[in-house]
């Protein structure tokens, strides 16, 4: 059986997609899957043993250049690979317009979400197939819900697996043992401020920790050296691929993480981690395995607030307990280096035991 599964982005969402794939397999002996997925994350569906091709596709870009797209033969070149090859099934699990119009090119019955299950209603009109999948559960569990109702098998009971080789990954095992401090995300209202991880990067130096930094842009890397600079056992590390940096997650003893795409893929590689959560809901969209470990702030009246950028206006008393140039978002202040380091401890000593 040859099924295309559509889910372009983001990072976190295609991660979550997954463990869908490895019920899938158990399920149905031989099956194998096409993925269509934005280029910048089109490393992730090949580590599956599940995804015979991975098809890239450059919305984000395209859009931004249609002209270029068009004449440069991309655009052509895309919908006659996605065309070339007749599915069993095509699977939506991304229930926007932007992925349902990708399913025109493409031959085989369509199935997604109907119009009550999807981000986009709209976007139901484009499928032969309409599966009920309820809200209030994880993105993760929801996929899964998906892929059984489309394919026609129950979803396995327990905690999905992602599939993937963790040691294969990996590499050469680290000389030492270090942490990862998973700094950057895309919301500013996500950001944990930095003088919070600097303070972190402090309490875990004294206590012999070795904490390693990744980035991803220029504003990530300047924010790695603030957070470094001073602090002895504490390393910016080089610009990775998507790849290098799976190689450096899969090594680590652990990760502090905020939410972001890094957190999903190292609770994809079993890797311990505590995550700090604001203004978003660990319950809908928090990092999903074994060993994982989700701090959410119970800010009175305000998280999570799901807002991309902080509107709370503080309070003459907040203005006084705390330094708003430094300490902002305020939902942050319940999730406080002090606070952060003892949990840290305990998942290290946690996952020694095990």
């Amino acid at each position: 059986m040859r099924v295309l599964l559509i889910k372009t982005s983001s990072m976190g969402d295609v991660i979550h997609t997954l463990p869908a794939i490895t019920d899938a397999r158990q399920a149905i002996p031989g099956i194998q899957f096409d993925w269509i997925v934005e280029e910048g994350f089109a490393e992730i569906p090949a580590w599956h043993p599940g995804v015979a091709e991975v098809i890239p596709v450059a919305i984000r870009r395209w859009r931004k250049h249609p002209l270029k797209a068009a004449f440069s033969g991309e655009w052509k070149r895309f919908k006659e690979r996605v065309g070339a090859t007749r599915y069993d099934a095509i699977i939506d699990a991304q229930g926007l317009l932007k992925s349902a119009w990708l399913t025109r090119y493409a031959e085989g019955p369509i199935i997604g979400l109907d119009r009550d299950s999807a981000r986009e209603p709209i976007a139901s009109r484009f499928y032969d197939v309409h599966c009920d999948v309820p809200w209030g559960q994880h993105a993760v569990e929801r996929v899964r819900l998906l892929f059984a109702q489309a394919l026609g098998y129950p979803v396995p009971a327990g905690i999905g697996c992602y599939g993937l080789d963790r040691q294969k990954l990996a590499g050469e095992p680290a000389q030492r043992p270090f942490v990862l401090f998973l700094h950057g995300t895309t919301w500013a209202s996500k950001h944990w401020p930095e003088l919070y991880w600097k303070q972190l990067a402090e309490r875990a130096a004294q206590s012999g920790l070795e904490v390693r930094l990744p980035w991803g842009n220029a504003n990530e890397k300047a924010r790695a050296e603030r957070i470094a600079a001073g602090v002895e056992g504490v390393q910016v590390l080089p610009k990775l691929s998507l790849a290098g940096m799976a190689r450096i997650l899969a090594s680590a003893s652990s990760c502090v993480a905020v939410d972001t795409g890094l957190g999903h893929l190292a609770a994809a590689l079993d890797v311990p981690t505590l995550s700090l959560f604001g203004p978003t809901n660990p319950g809908l969209t928090g990092a999903y395995g074994f060993a994982q470990v989700h701090l959410a702030s119970d800010y009175p009246s305000c998280t999570p607030c799901l807002q991309k950028t902080c509107t709370y206006q503080p309070t003459p008393e907040e203005a006084r307990r705390f330094d708003l140039k430094r300490e902002q978002p305020l939902c942050f202040t319940r999730l406080n280096p002090d606070r952060v380091f003892a949990e840290l401890e305990t998942l290290l000593l946690d996952k020694r035991a095990y």
